[in-house]
């Protein structure tokens, strides 16, 4: 879908702008991703309703790599490594050893990371977090407990949902809850300022000023087709 969209901004002689927190799509937009067939449905539903602890126990005796290197509460990582064994017979190391869908070698670049102040960084966070329970974050949480979903989907381990549905159940005070979404946000920024720090190439410039915008580290790429 992004590869569609910037034929056609180029096609019509602008420039698009990549802006983007999730630092894994800008790589996979650009240098491609590995060529992993659709997971069998029946696989996904098994893997992901299983526990944690099940499936990485499980991977360990099919692919032992990979459970080693990943840690032991990862549960995305863990169902991905196991699902795509399970449904293809190929380790997801095997396949992510090919790459295919790039566009970095058809476009010309102008990256910047922003990777402005940390104690700067942290209180747009908690800003952020707040500006959320103004805007309906419990009503949300409420909603989606009401729908009784599988709790390993990526949306209720989504930050803010296990910490709010604490407080909708009665667990815990507001004021609690919103202090530890407020811990989640920054853990997270933290996570995504290290990758951005030093997963992109060391020649894309890095902007390490306070900033007026909401961001939390990110990257804005601009991308020229090359002639």
């Amino acid at each position: 879908m992004a590869r569609r969209e910037i034929a056609q901004i180029h096609s019509s002689g602008q420039t698009p702008i990549l802006v983007g927190g999730t630092g894994l799509y800008l790589r996979t937009l650009l240098d491609g991703i590995a060529p992993v067939p659709a997971i069998d449905p029946e696989v996904r539903a098994r893997v992901r309703d299983a526990p944690v602890e099940q499936n990485r126990a499980e991977l360990a005796k099919l692919d032992a790599g990979a459970a080693g290197r990943l840690n032991a509460g990862d549960t995305a990582r863990i169902n991905r490594a196991l699902e795509v064994v399970l449904s293809t017979g190929r380790m997801l190391g095997e396949w992510q050893k090919q790459r295919s869908g790039g566009i970095g070698d058809s476009v010309e670049l102008r990256p910047l990371i922003l990777l402005p102040p940390r104690k700067w960084l942290y209180a747009r966070c908690d800003e952020r977090f707040a500006h959320m329970i103004d805007e309906g974050a419990v009503s949300e949480v409420e909603a989606l407990l009401g729908r009784r979903l599988n709790p390993n989907l990526p949306v209720m381990r989504a930050i803010g949902v296990r910490e709010l549905s604490r407080y909708v159940l009665g667990e815990t005070s507001l004021d609690e809850a919103i202090a530890a979404g407020q811990q989640a946000t920054r853990r997270y920024a933290k996570r995504q300022y290290t990758w951005f720090a030093h997963q992109p190439p060391a020649d894309w410039p890095r902007f390490q000023e306070a900033l007026g915008i909401d961001r939390l580290g990110e990257a804005l790429v601009l991308l020229k087709p090359k002639v």
